[in-house]
């Protein structure tokens, strides 16, 4: 599906993309009681994040490679759903909603600002040229991959310590993938920051002369995008995840067999901190390889 930017951000980040993971979250009173059903939703969305993820590792243009992100974040949700721990599936969906409405609205901005150019070989040297525009991707960028105290990073994080908390063959599975997903978020994101804003410029010299950024009715959207990437994940934890939270009072069911959010909080250290090496490493390849 294709659009401009705006009501892209729109669909991918909060509306009609998303509305089957809400959709799942309101139906736990059926899949806890089926798990056969779990597991498949489980699986599935494992495999849809990784898969979803090498598909935006080969795209060129700057839209595709967003789109193919909001897939892979999806199949996040989906496994943290058939995990039975629909809070964090929704707590990443709420935070999802920030740092992929900015992404879209500043590849907007890109575009535009850069004659309607898309394809990232045909651009660079944008970070000198619009210096608002590349700060508010390296943000969502950053958000996205899960650095450390960003809105990505609350939610991605728990949904992968409760699939290694679960101590099942799903969750495992599920948190080999994810952790997998991890890195090559981190590696895509950055390949597009590097040859989109980072590299010596590739586009012709009427085009890069001619670069400017949005005016304010662009900027404003996107300032307060970058503030609720920055915050939601630190100010709306205790609401979402975690015994107790009160996202959904009595619409949520878990079966007692099923609540693993004790073990992802008292998983090991070295678990917790794998997806964030991980992360680190995807970002630092893609320096590397594409410098």
């Amino acid at each position: 599906m294709e659009g401009p930017t705006p009501v892209s951000a729109l669909i991918h980040a909060a509306t009609m993309v998303t509305a089957g993971v809400f959709l799942v979250i309101r139906c736990s009173h059926l899949f806890e009681y089926s798990s056969y059903a779990l597991g498949v939703v489980a699986l599935v969305g494992a495999c849809t994040s990784f898969v979803a993820a090498t598909i935006a590792l080969v795209q060129h243009d700057v839209k595709k490679v967003i789109a193919y992100s909001t897939c892979s974040q999806l199949g996040y949700m989906f496994f943290a759903c058939g995990l039975s721990n629909y809070g964090v599936g929704l707590f990443h969906l709420f935070n999802h909603a920030f740092f992929k409405a900015l992404l879209f609205m500043s590849a907007g901005s890109l575009i535009h600002g850069m004659g309607d150019e898309q394809d990232m070989r045909r651009l660079g040297g944008v970070s000198g040229l619009m210096p608002y525009t590349y700060a508010c991707v390296l943000l969502g960028s950053l958000s996205l991959a899960g650095f450390p105290f960003l809105s990505g990073f609350y939610s991605k994080d728990f949904i992968l310590e409760t699939a290694a908390g679960a101590y099942t063959i799903k969750g495992a599975f599920s948190f080999c993938l994810g952790t997998a997903t991890a890195f090559i978020t981190a590696f895509y994101s950055f390949r597009l920051i590097r040859l989109a804003f980072m590299q010596e410029p590739s586009c012709s010299r009427t085009t890069s002369e001619s670069a400017h950024e949005p005016g304010p009715a662009m900027l404003l959207p996107m300032g307060l995008l970058c503030i609720g990437s920055i915050s939601s994940g630190y100010l709306f934890r205790d609401m979402f995840i975690g015994t107790g939270s009160c996202a959904f009072t009595g619409s949520i069911f878990v079966s007692p067999e099923n609540a693993y959010e004790f073990g992802a909080e008292f998983c090991p250290f070295v678990i917790k901190v794998l997806p964030l090496i991980f992360s680190l490493s995807g970002t630092l390849l893609a320096l590397v390889i594409y410098t």
